[in-house]
């Protein structure tokens, strides 16, 4: 497996990749999905800002996505990034997700971030186990405020301290 930046030919499979959780998973809280011109897009905005943009892949095939920008737009937030990060279906289990947000955090570290927050939809354990493994603890949780497939959702929010000397995932 090979993790490198986003180039716009990926849009396709980050499309794909998303819009399965979209129709299937509470981890995001998007209802219909955006097509992969607004995923080239993305990936140009996202790079534009020297932010990172990596996608893990196999054999030619992208296994899954991640990137980080700033966290708000406030100027007092340019050090602050929010992660996401998604997986596709079949390559779920296989240490993908792991290996994405190692990259991640090691590239937002050079980007010039400080602090990294994941706002996790649904509340999703497995998102969250995957964040705690790569150093990141809980810092609140959001009680009923998505609805999706008829279940009222949390949202937990994690954050990673990127400045922490040593502080590999």
């Amino acid at each position: 497996m090979t993790i490198r930046p986003a180039l716009a030919s990926d849009a396709q499979a980050v499309c794909d990749i998303y819009a399965f959780h979209v129709a299937h998973s509470t981890a995001t809280f998007d209802t219909v999905a955006p097509d992969a011109a607004t995923w080239a897009d993305k990936i140009a905005a996202v790079s534009s800002r020297e932010w990172p943009f990596l996608v893990a892949a196999r054999d030619g095939e992208v296994l899954g996505y991640c990137y980080a920008t700033q966290f708000r737009d406030r100027a007092a937030y340019a050090r602050t990034c929010e992660d996401s990060i998604y997986v596709s279906e079949t390559a779920r289990g296989g240490g993908v997700g792991s290996a994405l947000l190692a990259a991640l955090v090691a590239a937002a570290r050079v980007s010039g971030f400080e602090q990294m927050i994941a706002v996790i939809g649904g509340g999703e354990p497995a998102s969250i186990a995957l964040h705690a493994k790569c150093g990141f603890v809980q810092a609140g949780r959001m009680r009923n405020v998505g609805f999706k497939f008829g279940r009222r959702l949390d949202t937990v929010y994690m954050q990673c301290d990127l400045t922490l000397e040593g502080h590999e995932p």
